[in-house]
């Protein structure tokens, strides 16, 4: 069964554009079955899924879908916050509460009452705010930053993330209780590489947006270099690689015309091979010992392909990183950072060459002492 659903724009607006979600595989059709369902609710939902899988044009079908569908529609990115802005940001202020607040502001949640709030990247979201938001879902009030009252709010919230939230809890980096609250219906969009049959029906799609007055069409080698990507990016990437082939391609676009990015091709893909398997969590790296106020030394270096530039312009360092998630790479490099530099976090962040400000934010963020 094939299914195709309206698409959405970034706006406040309920509007929709002509880029539908369009596929027949399974598992994609069960997540949609799903979000039909849950949006004639109020319920908190949470959309996972990697980046470029069309997790904001998800969040928009179950507003559009549900009897808030004529109410303001708000999407945002907090991976986009700086820390000093957040809170102000989500909630508002008002005014002469902080140096610059000339006037009363609303926040998001404000704009986006009797509505519906996307938060995307709610994973970036700083701890300290994590609390005041599982407040604001559980009594529906908040208070603008400087205020003195609180301000009833009637928001539908959806939260997005890439990031796997269970492991972030484990690592300290995102509050159990707001997550149990979030995720009382959660919904993952599979990735491009594990739903290569609807390809095809994408590719025509694009084609027909991107070059509506000319029609377009592939070769078979062409189509046969798409279907074997493994397709990192998903489908931002493909449309991404579609968009370049036709400013660049003729009617019949070339396999050369596509210009996908080396490496991207799994040997063997369409004889019977399967997806390549998931990333799976591996023990944590073990590290030199520490030297209280020692600095790295200039041969010393953790095995593996990670690479630490220094400041000062000398040898790297490294820490293994295969297998394991962004998130991971990073914790293990400031959690190594710390141990060379006796915890001192001045100094660690000094030996990576990042503020300090951001180092002790990380540190904060993933538990490290």
């Amino acid at each position: 069964m094939g299914v195709t659903l309206p698409a959405i724009d970034t706006t406040t607006s309920s509007s929709s554009s002509s880029s539908p979600i369009v596929g027949r595989d399974a598992a994609l059709c069960d997540t949609l079955a799903r979000a039909r369902a849950v949006a004639a609710t109020q319920a908190p939902v949470l959309i996972t899924g990697e980046t470029g899988t069309g997790k904001e044009l998800l969040a928009r079908l179950i507003h559009d879908a549900g009897p808030r569908a004529a109410r303001p529609f708000v999407a945002v990115n907090c991976g986009t916050l700086s820390r000093d802005l957040a809170d102000s940001a989500l909630f508002g202020h008002e005014r002469g509460a902080f140096t610059g607040a000339a006037t009363r502001k609303v926040g998001w949640f404000e704009e986006a009452d009797r509505g519906t709030l996307v938060l995307d990247e709610i994973g970036e979201l700083p701890l300290e705010l994590q609390a005041k938001l599982l407040r604001v879902l559980e009594t529906g009030r908040l208070r603008r930053v400087g205020g003195t009252g609180d301000v009833s709010v009637d928001v539908r919230l959806i939260a997005v993330t890439w990031r796997e939230l269970r492991r972030e809890i484990d690592r300290g980096g995102f509050r159990a209780d707001l997550f149990h609250r979030l995720s009382a219906f959660e919904l993952r969009l599979p990735p491009l590489r594990a739903r290569r049959a609807d390809i095809p029906m994408l590719v025509d799609r694009f084609l027909a947006e991107l070059s509506p007055h000319r029609p377009r069409s592939l070769e078979t080698a062409a189509l046969e270099g798409l279907m074997a990507h493994s397709w990192p990016g998903n489908i931002r990437e493909l449309r991404n690689v579609l968009t370049r082939a036709v400013i660049l391609g003729r009617e019949r676009i070339e396999r050369a015309a596509l210009e996908l990015p080396p490496g991207g091709t799994e040997p063997g893909w369409g004889q019977d091979a399967a997806p390549p398997p998931p990333v799976s969590r591996l023990a944590e790296p073990s590290f030199p010992p520490a030297t209280p106020g020692a600095s790295p030394g200039p041969t010393e270096a953790v095995p593996g392909p990670f690479e630490v530039l220094r400041p000062e312009g000398g040898p790297v360092e490294s820490v293994a990183i295969s297998g394991r998630t962004l998130a991971e790479i990073e914790r293990s490099v400031f959690e190594w950072a710390l141990r060379r530099n006796g915890g001192s976090r001045r100094r660690a962040a000094r030996a990576l060459a990042v503020p300090r400000s951001t180092f002790c934010d990380r540190a904060r963020r993933y538990g490290l002492a």
